[in-house]
């Protein structure tokens, strides 16, 4: 058995609380009668069994589930105390991957949009070590999010720093914007102290990534690995067919003129593309 605790703001580093009318919703009968005996909630028995702490679901579903354990648990007038703490040991998770396997942890849809505190009668870790992904291989060299947190109107833009590619982008940028989508590239922003880290950490959140390969810059090749490495939606662009790698020669590619009509008959083919990823 383990607790569900779901809450509508998130949870607090090591305490919160929760309405006490809210103790055991969407629990069996049976399970009621095991932790409320005589309508006094069963602390210490509640605080035996491990729990899963998450919040409530949002669009993109990137809110972070927790695997913990309640240390004290009281009543407080309308409200019930909590002290927890986390396994270290045992990864966050997404909303968005826990609802994967929610059924085989007794969690309905609905309760993923109620702050509420719930017993399940299945076995929390036999489910996990059965679903769970191990964490992410951590490079030497940059950082990687774990869990992974992927926008889904993110695209991202692998091209050199030059002016002449100035207008290539803000084609890409239109492109996006007219499906929906947002597209950036790594000069747009500043949130490291190593530039590498700013442009994985860019690919890293992206859902489709678009690489220019014209003029066979080493760093765009060195991110298009990357990208292909983390299993991100890649598309391949280029003025000059000789600039696609012999490797990457089996992949589909868009060539392109870096004019006026050219960069308008390239929206117009990776609209088509970008709309079937949105």
């Amino acid at each position: 058995m383990f607790n569900l605790l779901v809450s509508g703001s998130g949870w607090a580093v090591a305490r919160d609380t929760i309405r006490a009318e809210r103790a055991l919703e969407y629990t069996e009968q049976h399970l009621k009668q095991t932790f409320e005996a005589n309508g006094q909630l069963d602390f210490q028995a509640l605080t035996a069994l491990p729990t899963l702490f998450l919040e409530e679901s949002s669009v993109p579903e990137d809110q972070i589930a927790r695997v913990g354990t309640i240390t004290r648990a009281r009543t407080s007038g309308r409200d019930i105390l909590l002290e927890y703490s986390y396994d270290q040991d045992i990864p966050p998770l997404t909303n968005k991957v826990l609802k994967t396997f929610a059924a085989d942890l007794d969690i309905e849809e609905f309760e993923f949009h109620r702050t509420h505190w719930s017993v399940k009668d299945v076995d929390l870790f036999r489910v996990l070590l059965r679903y769970m992904q191990p964490r992410r291989q951590s490079p030497k060299v940059f950082r990687l999010s774990d869990p992974e947190n992927i926008e889904p109107s993110l695209v991202s833009a692998m091209m050199p720093f030059h002016p002449s590619f100035d207008a290539v982008y803000q084609a890409l940028r239109n492109t996006a914007d007219a499906v929906g989508l947002r597209c950036r590239r790594a000069s747009d922003i500043w949130e490291d102290p190593a530039v590498i880290q700013d442009v994985v950490s860019l690919i890293d959140r992206s859902n489709v990534v678009i690489c220019d390969c014209t003029g066979r810059n080493p760093n765009v090749f060195y991110e298009i690995g990357i990208a292909h490495t983390l299993g991100r939606e890649v598309i391949l662009i280029t003025q000059a067919e000789a600039d696609i790698p012999f490797d990457l020669r089996h992949l589909r590619y868009v060539n392109y003129l870096n004019n006026g009509e050219g960069l308008a008959a390239l929206q117009e083919r990776l609209s088509l593309r970008l709309a079937d990823l949105a």
